[in-house]
């Protein structure tokens, strides 16, 4: 919540779950985006940011970087990471091995 808004200059967060025990959820198919590709954010203020992927990293859990994941790529830009599970789901610890983190930055804002 006092992190910067999608749009504003720094790095925004979604996190989001990529499944229920019942069905697919918000970001199930994060892990198909391609750089090049557009997310578009809906804003507070009912403007559209919309940002360009340029990165998909499935990191396993031993291996998760924190800075990777929720620092900048580029000082003073306008960036966005999509954060969900990933790897495979272990039955015995009722999680998953990896996390997915896509990483996009600004490419316009509309109505």
């Amino acid at each position: 919540a006092a992190g910067a808004k999608p749009g504003a200059a720094g790095t925004a967060l979604m996190v989001g779950h990529v499944d229920t025990e019942t069905r697919p959820a918000v970001f199930y198919k994060i892990s198909a985006l391609k750089p090049g590709e557009t997310v578009r954010v809906i804003r507070d203020d009912g403007r559209v940011a919309e940002f360009t992927v340029d990165d998909v990293r499935v990191l396993t859990r031993d291996d998760f970087d924190a800075h990777q994941a929720y620092g900048p790529r580029e000082s003073g830009r306008a960036e966005l990471r999509l954060i969900t599970c990933g790897g495979t789901f272990d039955r015995a610890s009722r999680s998953y091995t990896a996390n997915v983190i896509v990483s996009a930055y600004l490419t316009g804002t509309g109505l």
